[in-house]
Parts: structure tokens; sequence; C-alpha cells
């Protein structure tokens, strides 16, 4: 079972299959089967939104993990026409095509998390999180055989993710890989991209996120020293760490290829550097530099299958937005349809707003 899937939904025999998706990733994470169908209602109602109201849309589902809890996040995005007032979209009995107007209402109550966005003549994104399966056996074997490590999790002490992952059109496996790892006071966040595309490439990034969970006591060019060892008999990878450090209020970046990162921050918009080469074959050197993060600070990572011609000013309010909606929005809008694609955002836990609103 994928923990992350890309629907396209665009038609209504298609709300049916990402249903049953639906339901197949929430057993997988031990939903129970009251817990499954709430998922099933979710879905099937994000679903119809898309198909009366929407176009070119699209559901990401994907598990999500915390500590002792499993979780489905389901990501809805569209190119329609938009919300000019979403609070009063949300308001049961309003409806814009002449239907009971309860779907968004509904989804909102049964949700543990629940935000949207909108932008008049670009569209909608529209976040949705429940999470109700217990950690498993396996999982909690493996967290207490290394108690000094916070092993791989949606949820740090103090950090909010979004990500979208998508393969190359025509591929199963995506080559790109990410992981989070956290402990005492900082995170550590990878992207790698597995050169080529594919399962070769996927073989490579998935390397790589191992490297980073059993070394990540290490600082960001430590872990990409290791990784280079271990990935010479890979096609190799472009991979890029990110340590966020609240406590120093620092971000300390170490990249090799084609992995970019900006930080946002009220003083604007920072690149982040990474240097040519590839992991597992060739670098010249490999440096790291260390940034000012602050409480408002936000981080943006993404693979070479997202354009960099981008630009968050055409959308009021989304850095106020859940990070999911953000990494969504980039990816609804500025895809390369050759690659494949990750978008990773990352922002402080307290910045997540709770109330949808358009600014």
């Amino acid at each position: 079972m994928k923990d992350c899937i890309v629907l396209p939904v665009t038609e209504t025999s298609q709300v049916g299959d990402a249903r049953r998706q639906a339901i197949l990733m929430a057993a997988a994470s031990g939903f129970s089967h009251t817990e499954q169908g709430k998922v099933a209602i979710v879905v099937t109602e994000v679903a119809n939104n898309l198909i009366k109201h929407a176009k070119n849309g699209e559901l990401s589902l994907r598990s999500v993990r915390s500590d002792r809890q499993n979780g489905l996040e389901i990501l809805a995005l569209d190119s329609g026409t938009g919300m000019a007032n979403v609070q009063e979209c949300l308001r049961d009995g309003f409806s814009t095509k002449g239907t009971s107007g309860i779907g968004l209402g509904a989804i909102q109550r049964l949700c543990d998390v629940f935000d949207i966005h909108s932008v008049v003549g670009l569209g909608t994104a529209l976040v949705a999180q429940l999470w109700g399966g217990k950690e498993s056996g396996d999982r909690r074997l493996l967290n207490s055989q290394h108690p000094s490590l916070v092993k791989t999790r949606e949820r740090s002490d103090f950090l909010e993710l979004g990500v979208v992952q998508l393969a190359k059109p025509g591929q199963e496996v995506c080559g790109d890989a990410w992981a989070v790892e956290t402990q005492f006071e900082r995170s550590l966040i990878l992207v790698a991209d597995g050169l080529g595309s594919g399962s070769a490439a996927a073989v490579a990034s998935t390397e790589a996120v191992r490297i980073l969970q059993t070394n990540a006591l290490q600082s960001p060019k430590a872990i990409l020293e290791i990784a280079h060892l271990a990935l010479r008999g890979t096609r190799g990878a472009a991979v890029a760490i990110a340590e966020i450090n609240p406590t120093q209020q620092t971000i300390r970046f170490a990249g090799i290829g084609n992995i970019t990162g900006v930080a946002i921050a009220d003083t604007g918009n920072r690149s982040l550097v990474s240097h040519n080469g590839i992991i597992g074959h060739q670098f010249r050197k490999i440096e790291e530099f260390v940034y000012p993060w602050s409480a408002r600070s936000q981080l943006i990572m993404y693979s070479d299958g997202l354009g960099t011609q981008w630009s968050l000013d055409r959308y009021p309010g989304l850095l106020t937005r859940h990070p999911a909606l953000i990494a969504g929005v980039l990816y609804r809008d500025f895809k390369r349809s050759h690659d494949d694609v990750t978008v990773l955002v990352a922002k402080m836990r307290e910045l997540v707003s709770a109330d949808p609103i358009n600014n």
C-alpha cells in the first residue's frame, strides 16, 4: 500500500474509486470500522464537491503518523472559479449549485484538522486530516529498540508539515523520497531525488532516507558524507537536509544537487545554498550554511519536478494556512509534467491557523 496517491477527480465514476482507496489506506493504518466510515463520508463529500464546482480536480490521499497514532490526510486541489467568501461557503445551507449545501460544513465537523484556501479565478485547496489508527506493533517494537531517537513521524514537537509527492507520468514508483527526524531540540528534514525515475531512482532516494534515520544525531553535512558512501552502488541522488533548531533560532542547510530550499520570513525569502553534484557519484564539496529562523519562519523544499518561477504573492493569505495547502497550491500551479515531484512545507505548529479564511 502506497503512503501517498494522487487521483484525478473530474467525473462521477472516480468518486467511488477515491473512496475505496481512502478506506484501504485507513484500514492499513489501523482505523476502526467506525473511523473508516468517517473517512468514507469525508472523501465522498470532497470528491463530489470537486465534480460539482471544480476544474481539473485532484485528490491526494496520504498516510500521516504521529508518535502513537496514524491518520489520513485528504488534500483536494482544483483550478476552478474559487470562492469569494470561504466562511459563507462553510455555512450549512449555502449553495451555488442548488444542492443542500451541507458538504463543507459536514467535512469540517468530521475532521480533526480542516483548512481551506481559495482565490477567485485561481481555484481552491482544501485539507482534511482524520486521526484514529493506533501505532502498529512493529512500529512500537522499532521505537523501543532505538530509545535514543524519535523515529520518523509526521508531527514533530514544534513543526507541522505539508507534503505532496507524485511519480513521473507513466511510472508506478516515485524516484523522490522525503523524511523528517526529530530528537531533542531540533528536526532534520530530508528531500532526495534519485537520478532518473522509477524503481532504480527510488532505491537511491530510499537509501538516503535510511541513512538519515540511522544517523539522525549527526549534522546535515556529516549525514550527506555518510550517504555518499552508502549510495555508491546506486544511481545516486540529489539530496538536501535542513536542520531546524527553534531554541537556537537557526536553520542549518546542506545540499548536493537540484533540491531547492527556500526559507520564508517576515524580512523576505532566502534561497538556501546547495552545491552541484550527485550523492553517491561525485561532487566538489559538501558545505553547511546557517540562516536565521524564528517562530514565524517557514521552510519550502522541493525537487526539480516543480518549476522555480513561482511566487506566493499571487495567493493572498496562503502563508497563514496549513502547510499542506501551501504545498498543494505550488504543486497544482507549478508542477512539471516530465518528472517526479516532491513539495514539502514546514512551519512552526503555533503558526497553523484554526479558522479557514481568505486572508
